[in-house]
């Protein structure tokens, strides 16, 4: 069944599109072929124990999600892949030079995506070369996990094994709520709630840490702060992009970096001093900006207050929360309305 839906996204899709698909099918195809099973790769005397350890908490995080949501556990993580390069995939965003968002790419049955993956670096390079060509911004980062929302037998993957225990159990329930709540064409709130999910359900997994968490928390919030001060920024530049937009890509880029040089950057130095991090160690200051990485950002934290402020409006637990959404946007299907999941929410907070 999976194959004819392959084959069917590649009849549906154009000629270019149909090169992308092919050569993303068949790196998708290369994890699944060299997947090695769980029990062959804990008995291998070459493994680490480290790397044994995790695979076993793994284990222990996938069982324990679908226990809690009360969902039937599937094979998912149940083979390992060892990857011969630092990423499973390079994730490119594009973005328009006179406004701060995404070219979106259309896919049947999964909507739009404000995003390309690409197994090769090389394809992934040369799509940003041929997007700069036409005039876009672009930007392009390393990924360490993704999710095929449950078409594929998505692998444990080494690059997993860089992470301490409790981001990966962040990131192994991050995904894993990717493959029971997808809304099509919303990749904004889809990552927002993976985000706020994977990191809820992280700090109730190791709620017993109580020592650890409170650091982490202490971390998290000085974080929250600058993602705040960087969405307010962001914002503020678009509003300012939509009253002098530029002509050209010259322009574009003369109006960003003055942007950056005047407000951006002073304003991200002081709130990084206000919160007693050091500039070198100010990591938005370290970033290079533009309109497709200001939209990358935008991406996976536009949403995450609300998100937040939702749920604690509803005083609903995780479990009772899933279940709103799910029947929510059940609810929404039915409407056929033009406006998206996340404005209907809105509209119900």
């Amino acid at each position: 069944m999976k194959v004819i839906i392959i084959l069917s996204v590649f009849l549906l899709s154009g000629c270019a599109k149909f090169v992308y698909l092919v050569e993303q099918g068949i790196g998708q195809l290369s994890l699944q072929w060299k997947g090695k099973k769980i029990s062959k790769v804990l008995n291998d005397p070459e493994v680490g124990e480290e790397i044994k350890s995790k695979i076993k908490d793994i284990g222990a995080y996938k069982t324990h999600f679908y226990e809690y949501f009360e969902k039937k556990e599937t094979d998912i993580y149940s083979k390992v892949t060892f990857l011969d390069r630092d990423a499973v995939t390079y994730l490119v965003i594009v973005s328009y030079f006179d406004k701060v968002e995404p070219l979106k790419t259309s896919f049947p049955f999964y909507g739009k995506f404000p995003y390309l993956g690409f197994f090769k670096e090389k394809s992934a390079f040369k799509y940003v070369e041929k997007m700069k060509k036409k005039d876009y911004h672009t930007y392009k980062r390393p990924v360490q996990a993704y999710s095929t929302l449950g078409n594929f037998e998505d692998r444990i993957l080494s690059t997993f094994f860089e992470f301490n225990k409790y981001d990966l159990a962040e990131l192994i329930f991050h995904e894993l709520f990717h493959t029971v709540f997808f809304v099509k064409s919303n990749v904004d709130l889809n990552e927002n709630l993976a985000n706020y999910f994977g990191k809820e359900m992280m700090k109730e997994y190791f709620s017993n840490d109580q020592e650890t968490l409170n650091e982490r928390t202490k971390r998290s919030e000085r974080s929250k702060k600058i993602r705040m001060a960087l969405v307010k920024l962001i914002n503020d530049y678009k509003d300012d992009l939509g009253k002098n937009r530029p002509k050209d890509m010259k322009e574009s880029f003369k109006h960003l970096e003055n942007y950056l040089a005047t407000v951006f950057r002073p304003s991200i130095e002081n709130t990084c001093n206000d919160l007693g991090i050091e500039k070198k160690k100010c990591y938005p200051l370290k970033r290079n900006w533009n309109h497709a990485s200001f939209s990358a950002f935008m991406t996976y934290e536009n949403k995450g207050a609300f998100i937040k402020d939702l749920r604690e409006k509803k005083n609903f637990t995780l479990k009772q929360y899933l279940a709103f959404l799910e029947q929510e946007y059940e609810k929404f299907k039915d409407l056929d309305s033009k406006k998206s999941f996340t404005k209907y929410l809105e509209g119900l907070n």
